[in-house]
């Protein structure tokens, strides 16, 4: 799939696929990794597609194993870092794997029918990095049900939380029919202020005040040549 619009384009090797109805499996850190690299390689505006769906089938976690959690939930890390905006459409039931990775994500549109699950196989909530995510991201009070007895956010609740930023009836279709968006989207500036929000919530003003001003200095100095030009 190649979306292109006013010159901003989603490459194959910038697109991946998350199935939350299965474990992760090595095959599945190789491919994010895959997407990361390209990700990393790549010139020039950009977005990661990250297309997520599916809810554990009753395999998940009995079929992995605490070393694999920790390479993926570090592999979702590299995800989050990534240089270029993360994109993801979201279908149907999210839970697993599926949540993890669209919680990684800075953009997410979703189709009215999804549902965010946090269940295991067990009936228990996954205590996994999703909780941590979905904490930091739309409060306590939004998810303290969800996190503690599995009780599913629909569409409509995780759009009012935040976890959610866009419904559509075909999500992907959303994305390329609107320029404004994906030019929006593929700004590289967004990264930089990406990291400055995740910083936001774990370190003092004083550690902070260092990345804004050079944030801000980058800003002032891309602004006067844009001027000058």
């Amino acid at each position: 799939m190649s979306i292109d619009s006013t010159a901003i384009e989603i490459h194959e090797d910038l697109v991946i696929r998350i199935d939350g109805g299965h474990p992760v499996t090595t095959d599945t850190l190789a491919a994010l990794g895959s997407v990361c690299d390209a990700a990393e390689d790549h010139g020039g505006p950009g977005l990661v597609l990250v297309h997520v769906s599916g809810a554990p089938d009753g395999t998940w976690p009995r079929d992995t194993d605490v070393a694999l959690v920790s390479k993926w939930e570090r592999a979702l890390r590299r995800l989050e870092r990534l240089s270029l905006t993360t994109v993801a459409v979201v279908t149907g039931e999210c839970g697993g794997p599926a949540l993890d990775a669209l919680l990684a994500t800075d953009y997410r549109i979703a189709s009215p029918s999804v549902r965010l699950l946090m269940t295991s196989d067990t009936g228990a909530t996954w205590p996994g990095m999703a909780l941590y995510r979905m904490v930091r991201q739309a409060g306590v009070a939004w998810v303290r049900r969800a996190a503690l007895f599995g009780i599913t956010i629909d569409a409509d609740e995780a759009l009012k939380a935040h976890l959610i930023d866009q419904l559509a009836d075909k999500p992907v279709a959303a994305l390329s029919a609107t320029p404004g968006l994906l030019t929006m989207l593929a700004r590289p500036d967004l990264a930089v202020r990406r990291q400055l929000l995740l910083d936001a919530a774990s370190v003092s003003f004083e550690e902070a005040l260092g990345a804004h001003l050079a944030a801000c200095d980058r800003e002032i100095r891309r602004s006067s040549a844009e001027a000058v030009s």
